[in-house]
């Protein structure tokens, strides 16, 4: 079988075909379709770069190059019917799966990875687009922290999927989760103090209140879980209250 050659440009590098740009995902394929023979047959594969045109499916056995397949999604248990575009056999540049094209355009059958994955190119493309109009840095900033939150938790998804497509623990993933929630905490707890300190915090706002009570079960919280653990970094703060005794109210402020 003759393998064809992608089409080259003028300086030697390949033209690019796609009609749009396609996505990282970790999606669990079910591929069926009739062989040569004429019996059906049935493959495992993971999607990994899709569009709502289609796209890469990982897999081991192929189907020939042109042949209607069927794909079902392992997590929806949603079908949708596709053709063979190339093959590792029947395209340079093509390996260790196929790329395939849906017979109707369906963006909703990747899951909600792909939807995810488009929405933080678009976030991108919005916050480019207000560098570009000047939009004042203070709310750049928290539109930036809020789309740095997004594609974390994206990427979680993602580490997620592969867990479970390989069967493994996902206890690891769920403490990194924990671990980068402190950390947005500690950065909202510096923006605060920065709040306070500038006077931008309206003295009757109930919000204080709460903010300050959620403030005292945490930090009681965390010295309790110190003192289980033998850990002396929150047993030595008791010698200097993180929160003072008094309760503020809004009359003291």
């Amino acid at each position: 079988m003759t393998i064809k050659k992608r089409p080259m440009s003028a300086d030697g590098t390949s033209v690019e075909r796609r009609k749009s740009l396609r996505f990282p995902v970790a999606v669990p394929i079910e591929v069926s379709w009739c062989g040569t023979d004429g019996i059906a047959v049935k493959a495992d594969a993971v999607a990994r770069q899709v569009n709502a045109k289609g796209g890469f499916l990982k897999m081991s056995l192929y189907p020939e190059m042109g042949s209607r397949v069927t794909l079902a999604n392992f997590l929806s248990a949603q079908t949708a019917e596709a053709r063979v575009l190339a093959a590792p056999q029947a395209r340079e540049g093509v390996a260790n799966g196929v790329i395939v094209e849906l017979i109707v355009s369906n963006e909703s059958f990747w899951g909600v990875n792909l939807q995810i994955e488009r929405t933080s190119a678009e976030l991108q493309k919005l916050e480019k687009a207000m560098q570009c109009e000047g939009i004042d840095l203070r709310l750049l900033k928290e539109y930036r922290d809020a789309v740095d939150y997004i594609r974390s938790a994206a990427g979680m998804v993602q580490q997620l999927r592969e867990c479970q497509l390989r069967g493994l623990d996902d206890g690891e993933l769920f403490s990194v989760l924990a671990a980068e929630r402190i950390r947005r905490t500690i950065n909202s707890c510096l923006e605060v103090i920065a709040d306070l300190d500038s006077g931008r915090v309206k003295n009757e706002s109930k919000d204080v209140d709460e903010l300050y009570q959620a403030l005292e079960q945490l930090c009681d919280r965390l010295r309790r879980d110190c003192q289980a653990h033998g850990n002396r970094l929150l047993n030595d703060s008791q010698q200097h209250k993180l929160i003072p005794a008094m309760p503020i109210t809004r009359n003291s402020r």
